[in-house]
């Protein structure tokens, strides 16, 4: 039983040493390999080298599939070209595999100790985030010898041996058993490296070996479509094309297992070599027979899978990658234009609101006032999505933007319900008992909304750019909009004692639509604010309670 627990203990080991190579990795150089993606994908042969050189260094074709589809689903790449990064993805993958099944135990405690000293020393800052990817290989090389010590032990009992021999009765059990390996260590990588081990050090059958490297190839697949069922239907269908990749490789290989057991034992003796060096032939010989079909490929899966409906796509989000969580800086690039899309959501309610009451067409403000449930649903994805950004692994500029991010998507949801309450007002109020605005009155109201559509777009400036003086122009802005405000107020009541009939009936819309407008123009001038403290154009809040006097335009 202790021996048994150690062999565990070792590969539990392995994978959290894997994942952390994979973590640091994106974290330090995750922008950077996004752009080689992005950049790779002008031709086939470049976005194979792209996939392999990606995924050798991040050591997992799970992320490399996760950011590829990523790219599909923002519509930055096709889904052929993802295709064919993927190829060349499962290609890194394998040499990796290549590379770790050599001697390099010597390494790990080099790795382990100089990781640490970086970790230690500067832990929030760049040498930190490498420490953590040298102790991650030195844990993985660690781990490897574990498991061979481990190994070992366990196959001079006879129970095990009995056990694992059962293993050679049924091709279909090993690949399956392989498979449920890749998907429960959330990793093929360290599924090859493990069967490597074992066979390596005389625990199961080569044979054996080369049957769970086909399933850890095909588990890898299944891993990834696992992981991306919940997201939208582009960043779906590369884990599927991927998988129906790895399809074909095991139909083509899995004949050729005895052959390859027969004539490479003559070339390379050492049995953990022939499983990795097997498994590499799998994925190369996967990528010569996909990769001229990648097209064919990409239709196929289009076809098969579900078309979305319109409005399911209208509210799912576009930009939130997953992947990304996992390099916070480009997490919250990504959450910010996330952010635009929901601005984009009310821009699209506010436009509408003017032909509402214009035309009392109240089929539109229907469809405007159902428009804010995907603005909320939207607004929440955001929320949680940023709820998963690491905060301790930004730096200050990036800790502000976070907070940026946060306040502009709780305005603009607070907006798309004050909306949705004036389209209510407008259908009760007017709409249904038939009564008009005076000519005068809508003229202002009109007037007042074209300033706050102006106004939402130079938010959405200001939010993206960060321009001083556009901020300043938004909260000059701001006294333009409380000026008319207070004379559109003054004009109306003029009207009232005028004895104006269509006055007197909408006067209560009238007021409350100017009083909602206004305070909808003051969320969205709210987010001048940070930008202007962060350049040191306007006193911070917090100036206030500390006794300095108040600037004209320091609180809504």
């Amino acid at each position: 039983m202790k021996h048994l627990l150690n062999l565990l203990a070792a590969i539990a080991l392995l994978v959290w040493g894997i994942q952390m190579v994979r973590t640091g990795i994106l974290r330090v150089f995750g922008a950077n390999l996004r752009q080689l993606i992005a950049r790779g994908v002008r031709t086939r042969l470049l976005a194979v080298l792209s996939g392999i050189g990606v995924t050798a260094v991040v050591q997992s074709s799970t992320a490399t599939a996760l950011i590829v589809s990523a790219f599909v689903g923002q519509g930055m790449i096709s889904l052929m070209a993802a295709l064919t990064v993927m190829l060349g993805a499962d290609v890194g993958s394998a040499l990796m595999a290549v590379v770790f099944s050599l001697d390099l135990s010597w390494l790990s405690p080099l790795c382990i100790f100089v990781g640490v000293v970086l970790f230690v020393a500067r832990q929030d800052a760049k040498p930190g985030r490498v420490g953590r990817v040298l102790i991650g290989l030195g844990l993985m090389l660690l781990a490897l010898r574990l498991i061979t010590e481990s190994t070992l032990v366990l196959t001079q009992s006879e129970v095990v041996r009995a056990l694992l021999m059962t293993l050679t009765s049924d091709i279909t059990l090993e690949v399956l058993t392989g498979a449920i390996l890749a998907v429960i260590s959330y990793s093929g990588l360290a599924t090859v490296l493990l069967v490597a081990t074992l066979a390596g050090s005389g625990g199961i059958p080569t044979e054996v070996a080369l049957g769970l490297v086909v399933g850890a190839n095909l588990g890898s697949g299944v891993l990834a479509v696992l992981t991306t069922l919940r997201s939208s239907l582009q960043m779906r269908q590369v884990p599927i094309g991927n998988l129906l990749f790895k399809m074909v490789g095991a139909l083509v290989m899995i004949p050729l297992i005895g052959l390859w057991h027969t004539h490479i034992q003559a070339l390379v003796p050492d049995k953990a070599g022939q499983v990795v060096l097997f498994h590499l032939a799998f994925n190369f010989m996967v990528a010569l027979l996909c990769l001229p079909i990648a097209g064919h490929i990409a239709t196929a899966v289009k076809k098969i899978t579900p078309k979305e409906e319109v409005s399911a796509a209208l509210s799912r989000p576009h930009h939130l990658d997953a992947s990304a969580l996992s390099t916070p800086s480009l997490a919250i690039s990504c959450a910010a234009r996330e952010a635009l899309h929901l601005a984009d959501l009310v821009e699209t309610m506010l436009g509408g609101l003017k032909t509402v009451w214009q035309t009392d067409d109240q089929k539109l403000g229907q469809e405007l006032r159902a428009l804010d449930d995907q603005v909320d649903s939207l607004y929440s994805a955001i929320k949680y999505y940023m709820t998963k950004i690491s905060r301790s692994e930004l730096d200050e500029g990036e800790g502000r933007r976070w907070t940026e991010i946060i306040s502009f998507t709780i305005n603009m949801e607070q907006i798309g319900d004050l909306v949705e309450r004036v389209l209510q007002d407008v259908e009760d109020k007017k709409i249904k008992k038939g009564r008009q605005f005076s000519h005068a009155g809508l003229q202002e109201i009109n007037e007042m909304h074209d300033h706050l559509v102006a106004n939402l777009r130079l938010a959405m400036s200001v939010f993206l750019t960060s321009n001083v003086r556009d901020a300043q122009k938004l909260l000059e802005e701001k006294n333009r909009f409380r000026e008319l405000e207070l004379a559109y107020a003054a004009t109306h009541l003029n009207r009232l004692a005028e004895n104006t009939i269509q006055s007197i009936e909408t006067s209560s819309l009238h007021i409350d639509i100017i009083s909602d407008l206004k305070r909808i123009n003051s969320l969205l001038c709210s987010v001048a604010y940070p930008v202007l403290e962060a350049n040191a154009a306007i006193r911070p809040l917090h100036a206030k309670a500390a006794g300095a006097p108040a600037m004209p335009d320091e609180r809504l």
